[in-house]
Protein backbone atom coordinates (compact mmCIF):
# COMPACT_ATOMS: atom_id res chain seq x y z
CA UNK A 1 0.00 0.00 0.00
CA UNK A 2 1.50 3.40 -0.62
CA UNK A 3 0.83 5.99 1.23
CA UNK A 4 1.11 9.86 0.20
CA UNK A 5 1.20 12.75 2.46
CA UNK A 6 1.47 16.25 2.96
CA UNK A 7 1.77 19.17 5.50
CA UNK A 8 0.96 22.99 5.54
CA UNK A 9 1.44 25.61 8.39
CA UNK A 10 0.21 28.47 8.18
CA UNK A 11 1.31 31.50 9.81
CA UNK A 12 -0.75 32.88 12.42
CA UNK A 13 -1.64 36.29 11.71
CA UNK A 14 -4.66 39.13 12.54
CA UNK A 15 -7.98 37.15 12.11
CA UNK A 16 -10.96 38.80 12.01
CA UNK A 17 -13.49 38.87 14.96
CA UNK A 18 -14.50 34.84 15.51
CA UNK A 19 -13.61 34.07 12.45
CA UNK A 20 -12.10 30.01 12.42
CA UNK A 21 -8.42 29.91 11.25
CA UNK A 22 -7.39 27.36 9.60
CA UNK A 23 -3.93 27.06 11.02
CA UNK A 24 -2.66 23.68 9.31
CA UNK A 25 -3.34 21.16 7.13
CA UNK A 26 -2.00 17.35 6.89
CA UNK A 27 -3.00 14.91 4.42
CA UNK A 28 -2.07 11.47 3.34
CA UNK A 29 -3.58 9.21 0.81
CA UNK A 30 -3.98 5.07 1.36
CA UNK A 31 -5.26 3.59 -1.39
CA UNK A 32 -8.07 5.12 -3.31
CA UNK A 33 -8.79 7.50 -0.36
CA UNK A 34 -7.21 10.57 1.68
CA UNK A 35 -7.54 11.36 5.22
CA UNK A 36 -6.91 15.02 6.19
CA UNK A 37 -6.10 16.51 9.26
CA UNK A 38 -6.79 20.27 10.26
CA UNK A 39 -5.93 22.59 13.06
CA UNK A 40 -8.24 24.99 14.02
CA UNK A 41 -8.17 28.23 16.07
CA UNK A 42 -11.10 29.85 17.37
CA UNK A 43 -12.23 31.92 20.47
CA UNK A 44 -15.26 29.34 21.34
CA UNK A 45 -17.06 30.29 23.87
CA UNK A 46 -19.42 27.55 24.67
CA UNK A 47 -22.37 25.86 23.37
CA UNK A 48 -23.44 29.15 21.41
CA UNK A 49 -20.65 29.99 19.66
CA UNK A 50 -17.95 27.21 18.72
CA UNK A 51 -16.27 26.02 15.27
CA UNK A 52 -18.35 23.28 14.37
CA UNK A 53 -17.11 22.26 10.88
CA UNK A 54 -14.05 22.18 7.94
CA UNK A 55 -14.86 20.73 4.55
CA UNK A 56 -12.50 20.01 1.54
CA UNK A 57 -13.71 21.34 -1.81
CA UNK A 58 -12.61 21.48 -5.39
CA UNK A 59 -11.76 24.20 -7.33
CA UNK A 60 -15.61 24.51 -8.27
CA UNK A 61 -16.22 24.61 -4.80
CA UNK A 62 -17.86 21.07 -4.65
CA UNK A 63 -17.94 19.16 -1.43
CA UNK A 64 -15.02 16.48 -1.51
CA UNK A 65 -15.55 15.87 2.30
CA UNK A 66 -16.55 17.06 5.63
CA UNK A 67 -15.58 16.87 9.42
CA UNK A 68 -18.13 18.05 11.29
CA UNK A 69 -17.55 18.90 15.30
CA UNK A 70 -19.89 18.10 17.49
CA UNK A 71 -19.09 20.72 20.66
CA UNK A 72 -17.23 23.23 21.83
CA UNK A 73 -13.52 23.67 22.36
CA UNK A 74 -12.92 26.20 24.34
CA UNK A 75 -10.28 25.10 26.44
CA UNK A 76 -8.51 23.04 23.94
CA UNK A 77 -6.59 25.96 21.05
CA UNK A 78 -5.75 25.29 18.57
CA UNK A 79 -7.19 21.80 18.06
CA UNK A 80 -7.22 19.41 15.22
CA UNK A 81 -9.37 16.95 14.29
CA UNK A 82 -9.43 14.54 11.18
CA UNK A 83 -11.63 12.82 8.37
CA UNK A 84 -10.48 9.77 6.83
CA UNK A 85 -12.37 8.14 3.15
CA UNK A 86 -12.17 11.40 1.34
CA UNK A 87 -12.26 10.38 -2.35
CA UNK A 88 -10.47 13.23 -4.53
CA UNK A 89 -9.76 12.24 -8.32
CA UNK A 90 -6.61 10.99 -9.45
CA UNK A 91 -6.19 14.34 -12.16
CA UNK A 92 -6.55 16.77 -9.15
CA UNK A 93 -3.34 18.61 -7.65
CA UNK A 94 -5.33 21.20 -5.68
CA UNK A 95 -7.84 20.81 -2.85
CA UNK A 96 -9.19 24.13 -0.66
CA UNK A 97 -9.90 23.84 2.92
CA UNK A 98 -12.85 25.98 4.60
CA UNK A 99 -14.07 26.03 7.98
CA UNK A 100 -17.29 27.01 9.54
CA UNK A 101 -18.39 28.14 13.08
CA UNK A 102 -22.05 28.15 14.56
CA UNK A 103 -22.71 31.70 14.49
CA UNK A 104 -21.14 33.34 11.61
CA UNK A 105 -21.38 29.94 9.33
CA UNK A 106 -18.89 28.86 6.40
CA UNK A 107 -15.72 31.25 6.44
CA UNK A 108 -15.86 33.26 3.03
CA UNK A 109 -12.50 32.70 2.20
CA UNK A 110 -10.64 28.84 1.74
CA UNK A 111 -6.97 27.49 2.24
CA UNK A 112 -5.88 26.29 -0.85
CA UNK A 113 -3.69 22.83 0.14
CA UNK A 114 -1.55 21.28 -2.73
CA UNK A 115 -1.78 17.72 -2.61
CA UNK A 116 1.44 15.19 -3.17
CA UNK A 117 1.83 12.97 -6.19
Amino acid sequence: MKILTASLFLCAGAAAADLVEIVAVDASKSGDTWRFSVTLQHPDTGWDHYSDAWEVLDADGNRLGIRELAHPHVNEQPFTRSQSGIVIPEDMDVVYIRAREKVDGWNETTTEFVLPK
